[in-house]
């Protein structure tokens, strides 16, 4: 299966990756990384990146795309996909398509972590960490058993990420809905959306998308 998992941070889109990742042999294909991996392995597409980069410039669709099929051509990836943070324009959608039909595959799905604003501000806002073992836990849903003290180590210290804040989370979603919005319609009009509450808990999140990769 190859499919693209969209949702806006704090959505789950990354722990509902590392599900499929560890159930299913997927491999999850962030651009970010591939680009960072390319550039330290010295590819041919890695040095023509480095070489923009170095110089303050963006990296075009041309190299994206360039990383992306040298990863596919990666015997690991023939057990399934997931592509995280591309597409993101219509003409990365027809690259994608381009890459994939060299290689005699298709994209299967489209899975979109549909979230409330509100909730996911409460739950992202919410959130917070143990500084000494890195538990997570929450004001609302996961508070220690004995207040101030961790349940996994003991540790009295915790710690926020300072962009966990009700103007981040707002700005996250309108910088998600300019993004995501040019390559939905695309794949609207093939059938291959399908949307997820991404508010559920996540074994229920992760039970829906199984569903979907079943059919």
């Amino acid at each position: 299966m190859n499919i693209i998992l969209l949702g806006p941070p704090g959505a789950g889109k990354g722990t509902q990756a590392a599900t499929l990742v560890e159930t299913r042999g997927m491999v999850q294909l962030s651009t970010g990384d591939m680009l960072r991996a390319a550039v330290a392995a010295g590819t041919p597409v890695g040095l023509q990146a480095k070489s923009v980069m170095a110089s303050g410039g963006l990296v075009s669709d041309e190299i994206v795309s360039g990383i992306i099929g040298e990863r596919l051509d990666q015997p690991d990836t023939e057990s399934g996909v997931i592509f995280d943070g591309y597409p993101r324009t219509a003409a990365q959608a027809e690259s994608l398509d381009a890459l994939l039909a060299a290689r005699g595959r298709t994209l299967d799905y489209v899975i979109e972590l549909e979230v409330d604003e509100a909730a996911l501000t409460d739950r992202v806002v919410g959130r917070y960490t143990c500084a000494k073992c890195g538990t997570g836990y929450h004001d609302k849903f996961k508070q220690p058993a004995v207040a101030g003290v961790c349940d996994v180590c003991g540790s009295t210290e915790f710690k926020r990420r300072p962009d966990d804040n009700a103007e981040t989370v707002h700005t996250r979603m309108q910088e998600y809905r300019a993004k995501t919005a040019p390559i939905l319609p695309i794949y609207e009009a093939r059938g291959l959306v399908r949307r997820v509450d991404g508010m559920a808990d996540i074994k229920h999140v992760a039970a829906a998308i199984g569903e979907i990769l079943d059919k």
